[in-house]
């Protein structure tokens, strides 16, 4: 059975704030948890007025505070922006604060533009430094050697589980060569899911963490009573996707009735290849199309994607789709 997962992204809705968005992911973990989601992941990113998670670590913790069982983690952590020492802290901490219950996914890009990264004193050489840094961490949080200079405190023998993200093929085969599971982010960049799968499945090596390859797709899902309603919901995506195209990263929009009025014929084709992996519908629509997607994939696990406006229809949306979990 494939195990269902949730990726908030913290969004801030149109006439809310950061408070409310962080308040509305407190309320959509607690909601998840109960319907036997697996993880709760939320993710970095800076300088973005509609994301409320660039403190990735506090709303962490904020979350695995506020429930008892489901785990959470970053989906992931900009490792280009961040020292592995600090890391290994912070992960370190949440581990001993939330035992058993703390994943630490790591990407490379730096989840913002050239001069909100620079504001953030990185070098450019950072994200060539990834894999080294990969390692470096990992070090950090396995157990202390005898004359280690250097010790995260919390976190040395907390063994926090990494998982690489990516949406090319170097994220995979960095995955496979370390042995870690992988997490690919098919929910806006599914051009590479398929060859990407292919190599971190041919090249995968065990390793303490993993012995055989775990791989999860990232992927948006809208489901409501019928499929009228669940793309009227999903207009609130295709406007966020659209203004990502036209440089404008802001608040979540109201869904529209007709988003063939909102977008050009030019956006509406690229905004729809990044949402290729997209499963909108009531819960027999999306049933049939995610039984499909996993069947082509072959993941083991989806982390759900479902930024949809008002926040009654998204906690109904991730019930509907709990009721067909065992379907899938």
């Amino acid at each position: 059975m494939t195990i269902f997962s949730v990726l908030d992204l913290v969004p801030v809705s149109e006439g809310k704030t950061p408070a409310d968005a962080l308040q509305n992911a407190r309320e959509l973990a607690q909601h998840v948890e109960r319907l036997g989601y697996n993880r709760y992941w939320v993710a970095e990113h800076h300088n973005m007025v509609g994301i409320a998670s660039a403190a990735t670590s506090v709303v962490i913790g904020f979350i695995a505070g506020s429930t008892t069982k489901i785990r959470v983690g970053a989906g992931g952590i900009m490792l280009p922006n961040h020292s592995p020492l600090v890391i290994a802290e912070q992960f370190g901490t949440l581990e001993s604060l939330y035992p058993g219950r703390i994943d630490l996914g790591l990407g490379r890009a730096p989840g913002t533009d050239r001069q909100t990264w620079l504001a953030l004193r990185r070098d450019a050489a950072a994200s060539d430094r990834f894999p080294q840094d990969v390692l470096e961490l990992q070090q950090l949080l396995g157990m202390a050697q005898p004359g280690q200079a250097i010790l995260a405190v919390p976190g040395a023998g907390t063994n926090v589980p990494l998982w690489i993200l990516g949406s090319s093929l170097f994220g995979a085969h960095l995955a496979a060569m370390l042995g870690l599971p992988y997490a690919f982010a098919s929910h806006f960049a599914p051009n590479e899911l398929h060859h990407a799968l292919a190599v971190y499945r041919e090249k995968f090596e065990p390793s303490t963490q993993l012995q055989q390859p775990h791989a999860m797709a990232g992927v948006n899902v809208v489901v409501a009573d019928t499929d009228a309603e669940a793309r009227r919901l999903f207009t609130s995506i295709q406007q966020r996707f659209t203004g990502m195209l036209r440089g404008d990263r802001g608040y979540l929009q109201r869904p529209i009735d007709d988003i063939e009025d909102y977008w050009t014929p030019a956006e509406k084709i690229q905004a729809s290849r990044m949402l290729k992996c997209s499963f909108v519908g009531s819960p027999t629509t999306v049933r049939a199309e995610l039984q499909s997607f996993v069947q082509e994939t072959q993941v083991q696990e989806l982390m759900v994607a479902s930024a949809i406006y008002d926040k009654t229809a998204r906690l109904k949306s991730y019930e509907l789709l709990a009721s067909i979990m065992d379907q899938v």
